[in-house]
């Protein structure tokens, strides 16, 4: 097995944790049997290291892998929570784990420092593994239906109150009364050049910092349900928290957020070992849309189960792995 890094994170109702602590624990996290991705292949044998990052929907991604794995027979080492996805990209870079779900637009904008969009979200993959895998030995394996972008919420109760439904009406906002328009968001949005820098820039706005706060991304959510610290803030596309807050997700006017569709991304020459990895995910990507992931988020930061759990009841329900 490789010496990776390990963590395992239990989700709570609060807001997912950032990696302070790491939990050494190499056995899987449920059991299960094989299914019908037993039956797609074998990888009987094979000792895999599956990553992901700190958020509510890589955790449960990271374990609908490893659990997805384990089925058709390999020994998986998780590293489930991963601060950021710097480290979790290095992470891969460097071996220490061998797979992860990571999003186009992520891949475009911050690893490949691309700055021009290209919005067709299926140029975007394209474009986005071709140009990994030829730099990178890097391979994207076929993307989710789900598109996960970034976008810019508020309370309905302060969307109706200050008539607010899009960005340009949220620049609007910020140019003639900046402390209205208070804005949340996670660190990784602030330095990113697709997020916020890139958002002032294309509404041609500049928030004053004394309006801005930094929280932990799960803490958003309730932070603008609630108008406190921010009126607006930061949210994921399929987080389920949007429908169960009943939040008002903006409408980006000028289509500024590219697509960001979830895909594994394995190291070249751990797919070259062992090609039934895409085999035995494809079926799982092929089934994460929209609906689906708002409600496997829901279910850990709404109903307060665990990733674990949510990844494995899901995959049973879906016959791709056995209960036990």
């Amino acid at each position: 097995m490789k010496k990776g890094l390990l963590a395992r994170i239990a989700a709570t109702m609060a807001a997912p944790l950032l990696l302070a602590g790491c939990m050494l624990n190499e056995e899987p996290s449920m059991d299960v049997s094989a299914g019908s991705l037993a039956k797609a292949g074998d990888l009987s044998g094979a000792q895999l290291a599956v990553g992901g990052k700190e958020f509510t929907e890589q955790l449960v991604l990271c374990e609908i892998t490893a659990q997805a794995l384990e089925s058709a027979g390999a020994e998986v080492e998780r590293s489930c929570g991963l601060s950021g996805s710097s480290s979790t990209r290095a992470a891969l870079n460097s071996g220490d784990i061998d797979m992860y779900w990571e999003y186009t637009g992520t891949g475009w904008a911050t690893y490949l420092g691309e700055s021009d969009p290209i919005s067709d979200p299926s140029k975007l993959y394209h474009a986005v593994a071709s140009r990994d895998k030829k730099t990178n030995g890097i391979t994207w394996l076929d993307p989710a239906p789900a598109n996960n972008t970034y976008a810019l919420a508020a309370s309905r109760e302060t969307a109706n109150k200050l008539g607010v439904t899009s960005l340009s009406d949220y620049a609007a906002l910020a140019k003639r009364n900046p402390s209205q328009a208070s804005f949340c968001g996670a660190a990784e949005f602030f330095g990113r050049s697709d997020g916020w820098p890139g958002v002032q820039k294309e509404y041609q706005f500049s928030l004053p910092q004394s309006e801005v706060s930094e929280l932990a991304a799960g803490a958003i959510y309730d932070s603008i349900d609630k108008a406190d610290p921010c009126e607006f803030g930061e949210v994921f596309a399929t987080d389920g928290r949007i429908e169960a807050l009943d939040l008002t997700v903006l409408e980006d006017d000028k289509k500024f957020f590219i697509a960001y569709n979830p895909a594994v991304t394995v190291k070249s020459s751990v797919l070259k070992k062992h090609p039934q990895i895409a085999e035995v995910l494809e079926p799982v990507s092929s089934a994460l849309t929209d609906t689906t992931l708002q409600q496997l988020n829901a279910r850990v930061d709404v109903q307060g189960a665990t990733p674990e759990q949510t990844a494995h009841d899901w995959l049973v329900k879906k016959g791709f792995v056995g209960a036990e």
